[in-house]
């Protein structure tokens, strides 16, 4: 228990201090670019480059004050706590079960071995599959609150009042818009990272080497890295899903088609190039052959 408030504490407070960067790259990853590109220089070429995070943050701040970079805030922090607690519980139901079979002599498994690999990560797998599918309703909100910014409307002014708001308009299928391309990302990237991981330190590192424990903790970093990279495409659907068509102006042509299911957003972001659309808050290039238009002007 005092491991699981332990780490609903340090979760809330990275919360807190990552939340501006995740509202700007949900305003970003619908499309809402309010302001002009700049001239810069990418290997001694002149190019255009889209505003960065800071530039951002500072057009939101004149607009809404600082505390404008906290919207969404409080949902996320309640889905943060929610599915920090649903995940330990489960984690440690399936280990319990884990070490009843093993001394049921039911299930030999060599640590670092393959299927060691293959159970560890079963386990986190129905264990965060668990927690993202009871926590999306205010992960839904969360981005709502947030997109809200583009047409300044105050729909999605509270937890309870959101609540409300979806359950008389979409029903119970409005909490979880977008959760399934979420949850197949989630499972993806953790595949990845896990199978990489093991067969990098098991035939890429020696056991002789000095600090492997820093190197293999490095590898499974990097892998990390890598499959969050591979799988972004699935975090930009889902969260154009969760607020398409729900009565903003950033879930509605010009920032966003209107998709019938995730995979049409899927095709349509491809045929398009825009499936890395947000991926970067800080170096920003206008994409090749794609023009961008504001106050009248157009740059290639």
């Amino acid at each position: 228990m005092a491991d699981t408030c332990g780490q609903v504490i340090l979760g809330s407070g990275l919360t807190v201090l990552s939340h501006p960067l995740m509202y700007i790259k949900v305003l970003i990853q619908v499309g809402h670019e309010p302001l002009p590109p700049t001239l810069g220089h990418f290997f001694r070429r002149e190019v255009y480059h889209l505003p960065g995070f800071f530039a951002y943050a500072k057009h939101i701040i004149k607009i809404d004050g600082k505390a404008g970079l906290f919207k969404g805030l409080a949902p996320r922090l309640c889905a943060g706590t929610i599915g920090t607690v649903v995940h330990s519980k489960i984690v440690q139901k399936c280990h319990k079960q884990g070490t009843l079979e093993i001394l049921g002599g039911q299930q030999k498994s060599v640590d670092g071995a393959l299927q060691h690999v293959v159970n560890e990560t079963n386990k986190e797998m129905i264990a965060r599959s668990f927690a993202t599918i009871i926590t999306h309703p205010f992960h839904v909100i969360t981005l709502r609150c947030m997109v809200q910014f583009i047409g300044r409307e105050t729909k999605y002014s509270g937890v309870l009042d959101s609540i409300i708001t979806i359950y008389r308009e979409e029903g119970m299928l409005g909490f979880f818009a977008g959760l399934i391309p979420r949850l197949l990302g989630d499972i993806f990237a953790l595949w990845i990272c896990n199978l990489l991981a093991h067969f990098i330190n098991t035939y890429a590192i020696d056991d002789s080497m000095s600090h492997t424990g820093e190197i293999k903790n490095c590898s499974q970093a990097m892998t990390g890295f890598l499959a969050s990279m591979l799988t972004y495409p699935f975090v930009l659907v889902s969260n154009i899903m969760a607020v398409n068509n729900c009565g903003l102006t950033g879930g509605r042509p010009p920032y966003a088609s209107i998709y019938p299911t995730w995979v049409h957003c899927w095709k349509h972001l491809s045929r398009e190039g825009n499936m890395s659309r947000g991926s970067s808050l800080f170096f920003r290039r206008l994409p090749a052959g794609k023009t961008y238009a504001i106050d009248q002007k157009i740059f290639y």
